[in-house]
């Protein structure tokens, strides 16, 4: 092999996480070799002489050099450390703020000046680049500390009427070329991005005009010949299509549901019925989730107008609640709300309705800003943390041929979209609105936004059937460790079922308790109020079916069991693929079956999310900023926080992001005494700067010796004189509390999804009178994967699943942590393969459904 080929080899890319895996085929030695090799890589001159004694060509001075894998040259490697030489970026944020919109400016900014740019405020807006002077100011790495927790935007946003007119267009592009701008980012809704690609496509007209009138040179002019546009989608509403969510909308959700929650209490108290009023003046995503997540008896939104009796039906729904025990009832109002005549429909229309008719005790509460204010949750921090990444990527390799666009979220997935073909859809949807096509609305709002309807529609509005004569017979169960959602999942599922006319079981104490026979047939008020309650409801055990097949065979046809819905952990697989090998032995376990994902740890082969992880996210991410909050004041401390997960690295890693760790350990990517050494010495230098608080993650399984204790007591005693350590092992209550938004909704989707395929599958495996499934897709896991929900057979995921760790081969997450290390400074290079590829509006809106 040449030399030259040899060298490149050398200097592989491992930098892609994945390749820091420990499987099978990785061993901890080599692994450790990888991370040595991107601290310290040799120079070239000193692989190539070492190449000249070589004998074994797999090996370069005893380090092997690793077979079949993707291989990206040093130089390559080092590419994004450069790629912003020479260049200026301008990031501003416009119109309504949003909870994330920091975390976006301070990975702008941060990457920016990593690939080399100098990185620009533009304070106040497109107010500020009009006006210029200190509006415009030079952003340093320090000067985003302490941004990500902070709602709002620090850098202030502002409505104006100068950028609308061309003059005022023409000053702003004065003031970019004057400093050497010609890359600008910003963050705002379609009104604003709207905006910026007006500007971009007058930016020659408006250097001709300033070089004519003197204020600009033709050396100028020449070396700001073209301006890069990129958006990122700031919008509490998520009305800009194109994007599965905009930043700012889950917290915005946080605050509604948090809210929703408190009036439940008094609700329930007194019998009562609130109409709550939630933003949404053309979009009714927050008003359509809200009611998911709540379990809410109607939702009005813009999109879909209720019928011309709606006013009947609204309190023959009502009466029914409160006829079935229930002593509340909750309305979800969106601002914009209107009937299919385009008037609108007010929360004091619904109240004096309510109590005319009903004479209930009716109140309203309209949350009005709330919604907007508070701490960003942990999916908007990540999410701007994200985009603001790919949007640095996007403007450094811009070119003048390369149109504007507007990085957006897809399932997992980072896409860029061209920014025009998102304005015009999102344009279309009010066209739609104002012309009352409404069904049309409602598909161009995307896949995703339907199917949040359709499951809402089904479990608000159709009535289960009184008889369930020929129906099936599903049971549902918990299995594994409590997880925050797991309740909604199980309410979904069961009225589901009832709606399709099945009998519908429910199992308590999981597999122990379907062998004990502890089960009981489950109504429609059975599971009322379930969707915001932590925990699991039906109780939850971690015993595996193997040793109790015959009880449980037993009991399967005692209670004539056709189908199981099993909601739980990496125990649910594992005791999916035992049920699977049982059914050699036990005709009885031949009945279609399926695993919703639901644990903490985000450990289960077959799907990028779990029920649960949201919520134990948020938790860790809460008690990071109070934690760094107490650090704030005592300066020069440094806090050592152990998270749950097992083996799997998901919440140390997720969490590091959304708080702005300095480092996270995780078993995935091995770690010695040499990093451990690294992060100690990064801290020291990060004490003599203004920022004087580090915050370090541990998950709880990483390493065996390198325990919290270890950790910690290294840390005390390198850093003895320059800065204290504390450690805090945050334990169970990452399990516990109220399920976020995002875990309501995954879960009452997951739920509805699951059911549907279980009646279709049984149906599909009735023969002869009997229930009979014995092909490998009658057992399935029910997961994301990058943007689809999809069926898995349990058995082929078997080759996907590493048994002794309980975590799947290959995680999605593990390509963000090179993220985390930069935005926490460290000399760690960022991979550029796998960036966002380009995509159209159209091929996206005809993808699968996401959550």
């Amino acid at each position: 092999m040449h030399k030259e080929e040899l060298h490149l080899k050398f200097f592989m890319c491992v930098i892609q996480s994945r390749q820091l895996v420990r499987t099978p085929q990785r061993t901890a030695e080599e692994a450790s070799t990888c991370s040595m090799l991107i601290q310290k890589p040799p120079s070239k001159t000193d692989a190539l002489k070492s190449l000249d004694t070589m004998d074994d060509p797999d090996t370069v001075e005893g380090i092997p050099i690793f077979k079949n894998e993707w291989i990206m040259t040093h130089e390559e490697h080092h590419a994004a450390k450069t790629l912003g030489v020479g260049k200026a970026i301008a990031v501003l944020t416009s119109g309504g703020d949003a909870q994330g919109m920091n975390a976006a400016v301070r990975a702008v900014v941060r990457v920016g000046i990593y690939t080399g740019a100098r990185v620009f405020f533009v304070h106040e807006g497109y107010q500020g680049l009009v006006d210029g002077g200190d509006n415009i100011r030079e952003a340093t790495w320090e000067s985003v500390s302490m941004m990500l927790q902070l709602g709002g935007t620090v850098i202030g946003s502002a409505r104006c009427r100068d950028f609308r007119e061309r003059e005022g267009r023409l000053r702003a592009a004065h003031n970019l070329v004057k400093r050497g701008i010609t890359n600008l980012c910003v963050i705002g809704g379609d009104g604003s991005l709207t905006g910026a690609d007006t500007f971009r496509s007058e930016w020659s007209d408006l250097l001709s005009d300033l070089q004519k009138s003197g204020k600009i040179t033709a050396e100028e002019a020449a070396k700001s010949r073209y301006l890069n546009i990129v958006g990122l989608v700031g919008s509490i509403d998520n009305d800009f299509c194109g994007t599965d969510m905009t930043i700012g909308t889950d917290s915005a959700l946080h605050r509604i549901i948090e809210i929703v929650d408190a009036i439940t209490t008094t609700a329930q108290s007194h019998q009562r019925t609130f109409v709550l009023e939630v933003m949404g003046r053309h979009c009714g995503y927050l008003a359509l989730v809200t009611s998911l997540s709540c379990g809410a008896d109607w939702v009005f939104i813009p999109e879909c107008p209720p019928d011309d009796d709606w006013e009947d039906h609204l309190c023959r729904r009502l009466s029914e609640t409160r006829n079935r025990g229930s002593r509340l009832n909750i309305i979800i109002v969106a601002e914009g709300a209107i009937d299919k005549n385009g008037k609108p429909i007010s929360s004091e229309d619904i109240k004096n309705l309510v109590v005319k008719r009903l004479g209930y005790d009716t109140r309203v509460t309209v949350l009005g800003h709330v919604q907007r204010g508070g701490t960003p949750s942990a999916f908007d921090r990540i999410l701007g943390s994200r985009m603001g990444v790919e949007a640095v990527m996007a403007l450094l390799e811009g070119t003048p041929d390369t149109p504007a666009c507007v990085v957006s979220l897809s399932g997992n997935q980072a896409v860029r979209l061209p920014l025009m073909e998102c304005v015009q859809v999102t344009k279309d949807v009010t066209k739609a609105m104002d012309e009352r096509r409404f069904d049309e609305a409602l598909k161009l709002r995307g896949r995703s936004f339907m199917n949040n309807w359709e499951v809402y529609k089904l479990l608000a509005h159709v009535r289960p059937p009184v008889s369930k004569s020929g129906s099936y017979t599903v049971a549902v169960m918990n299995v594994g460790a409590p997880a925050a959602g797991m309740n909604a999942a199980v309410r979904s599922t069961v009225r589901i079922g009832l709606i399709q006319g099945n009998r519908v079981l429910v199992v308590h104490d999981g597999f122990e308790g379907l062998a004990k026979g502890q089960i009981e047939e489950a109504g429609w008020s059975y599971v009322g109020g379930w969707t915001g309650q932590g925990g699991s409801k039906l109780g939850t055990k971690r015993t595996l079916p193997k040793k109790s097949f015959e009880q449980i065979s037993a009991n399967i046809t005692k209670f004539n069991i056709q189908g199981l819905v099993v909601i739980g952990g990496f125990e649910a697989y594992t005791g999916g693929l035992e049920l699977m090998e049982g059914r050699k032995q036990y005709d009885e376990l031949c009945i279609p079956f399926v695993v919703i994902p639901a644990t903490v740890s985000n450990n289960v082969p077959g799907s990028d999310f779990s029920v649960g992880t949201d919520t134990a996210l948020n938790t860790i991410c809460m008690t990071c900023d109070r934690i760094k909050q107490s650090a704030a004041g005592t300066k020069r401390r440094v806090f050592i926080i152990e998270t749950m997960g097992g083996y799997c690295g998901y919440l140390a890693t997720m969490a590091g992001l959304a708080a702005g760790a300095d480092a996270a350990y995780i078993f995935e990517e091995p770690f010695t005494i040499r990093d451990l050494q690294v992060n100690v010495e990064h801290l020291v230098q990060k004490m003599k700067t203004t920022v004087k608080r580090g915050l370090v993650l541990r998950n709880e399984k990483c390493n065996e010796n390198y325990t919290t204790d270890f950790i910690f007591n290294l840390y005390s005693e390198e850093g003895k004189g320059i800065f204290d350590s504390r450690k805090n092992v945050l334990g169970h209550m990452q399990q516990g509390g109220s399920p976020t938004p995002f875990d309501r909704n995954f879960a009452t989707k997951m739920g509805a999804k699951a059911m549907n395929w279980m009646s279709g599958k049984i149906k599909e495996s009735y023969r002869n009178g009997r229930i009979f499934a014995n092909t490998p897709d009658s057992g399935c896991v029910l997961g994301m994967r990058k943007r689809a929900l999809v069926f898995q057979p349990v058995t082929e995921l078997k080759e996907q699943t590493d048994f002794e760790h309980r975590i799947p081969k290959e995680q999605w997450w593990l390509k963000l942590r090179p993220i985390l290390k930069i935005l926490a400074k460290y000399e760690i290079d960022l991979d550029t393969s796998e960036h966002a590829h380009f995509e159209h509006v159209s091929r996206k809106r005809s993808g699968e459904a996401t959550v």
